[in-house]
């Protein structure tokens, strides 16, 4: 028969051993084989060391505090049956942190691909662009990776992490067969409005107004239908304001599925039905930059997808849904909330650049002198050659060398940034306050 004593002397080997792992979990930075222009952004990286250093900081308490208790008066007189499950949930925590260990690490361990971990790195570049919006939020460090599959997804910065704890981050996981083309922004800065809108409780307040629209008149199953699909309207309209014409014919190219799935109506798909959503995507497109391109892409796209094919009991619904794209584009577009200070969606992302003509006129320009495109911001760059792809002014092997290269420029870029940033930082130090007075002036 199991004595006490033996049971406490296993419980407690068994807690070493969870102590002993768990100082065999490294930070990142001590394990890194890729290039410095393949690393996380500094803010990325010390969001995630700082976070995840914290959990096993506390875990490591834990146990302590749980082996003293064994060695305690209160352990000794404690039954088995309470030691171990003590020791269960300690186990339970552990996995957790192991779990929110290999979330990041996922993503760590691909900076290492050749290439790859570089392309990542400036997609880094693009979603913090595509997120940014000066005065109204402090945007989250965000952290790119690939993944299988045509679709994209988000874990947003601020919400649950397995076994607690929030998000320092946000994560956006990208098709690897979107790598690389201008179509590639639609997939993520579509990912990136998930985490703006979140940031202006955008969908809360659009979607009293489309309740409320809704209310006026006829087609009420269409506007509950927006109701239930407006959290991926908002990351569409997002993509839409900031990469303009790409951000449709990217979306094309991933709902270009068997007619069964473009035409269906699953009443647990948070995604507005394929069909219909890009129709939303060219109409929105047109509120934000008219020009007769969206129309011909709604033609373009009629014509792989005949609505004459929607099956006969759902015509009614479709044609109210497609009915109701006009009323509903005015309300995204003409939303004034509190956290935007009053302003439309086209105002606070300073749309006027992105219109076509100056799209055009901006490739031309970069086309006689090529530098000025590497100053500018990548979001713009990919709306500028996403608008010549479309306008058939640029071969896709064109568009995907020139676009990789400007993602290497990217990371690039960045690497020396905070390398200079850092440099500078420790002159200053160094030298004391009147030295960092002349830096001052002379910056």
């Amino acid at each position: 028969m199991m004595t006490a004593g033996h049971a406490a002397w296993m419980l407690s080997c068994e807690a070493r051993s969870l102590l002993h792992r768990l100082g065999r979990l490294q930070p990142f930075a001590l394990q890194e084989t890729m290039v410095p222009a393949a690393s996380f952004t500094t803010p990325a990286q010390t969001a995630v060391e700082r976070y995840l250093i914290r959990g096993r900081r506390d875990l490591r308490r834990q146990i302590l505090r749980y082996l003293a208790w064994l060695d305690s008066e209160a352990g000794r007189r404690a039954s088995p049956e309470d030691a171990h499950r003590a020791l269960v949930f300690l186990r339970l925590r552990f996995n957790s942190v192991l779990s929110q260990f290999d979330i990041f690490s996922e993503a760590q361990s691909q900076r290492s691909g050749h290439e790859t971990g570089i392309w990542l790195a400036g997609l880094d570049e693009l979603a913090r662009d595509a997120l940014e919006l000066p005065g109204l939020f402090d945007a989250p460090p965000v952290i790119c990776y690939l993944a299988r599959g045509p679709g994209a997804a988000i874990r947003r910065a601020h919400t649950r992490l397995p076994g607690g704890g929030d998000n320092p981050v946000a994560i956006i996981r990208v098709p690897r067969e979107r790598m690389i083309g201008s179509a590639l922004a639609s997939s993520l800065v579509h990912e990136v409005g998930h985490q703006g809108a979140a940031l202006l409780g955008l969908v809360d307040s659009l979607r009293e107004a489309v309740r409320t629209r809704g209310r006026r008149g006829e087609d009420a199953d269409a506007w509950r239908m927006w109701s239930r699909w407006l959290s991926e309207i908002v990351a569409d309209l997002w993509s839409v304001a900031r990469v303009g014409v790409c951000a449709t014919t990217g979306m094309m190219g991933v709902l270009s599925l068997p007619a069964a799935f473009v035409f269906r109506d699953n009443a647990d798909d948070p995604h507005p039905t394929p069909w219909i959503r890009v129709l939303l995507s060219a109409a929105l497109g047109d509120a934000l930059y008219p020009h007769a391109q969206w129309g011909g892409l709604v033609q373009l796209w009629e014509s792989f997808y005949p609505a004459g094919k929607i099956p006969l009991h759902r015509r009614s619904l479709f044609a109210s849904l497609r009915r109701t794209i006009p009323a509903l584009v005015e309300t995204l577009v003409e939303h004034r909330p509190v956290a935007m200070r009053g302003r439309t969606i086209a105002e606070v992302m300073a749309t006027d650049e992105r219109q076509p003509e100056r799209l055009r006129a901006t490739f031309d320009d970069w086309h006689c002198v090529p530098s000025p495109m590497l100053a500018a911001r990548p979001s713009l760059v990919f709306a500028v050659i996403g608008q010549a792809r479309s306008d058939d002014r640029i071969t896709p092997e064109q568009e995907g060398s020139a676009l990789a290269g400007m993602l290497r420029h990217w990371a690039l870029r960045n690497t020396l940034d905070n390398a200079a940033s850092c440099a500078g930082w420790i002159a200053t130090r160094k030298r004391g306050p009147s030295a960092a007075a002349a830096i001052d002036a002379v910056n």
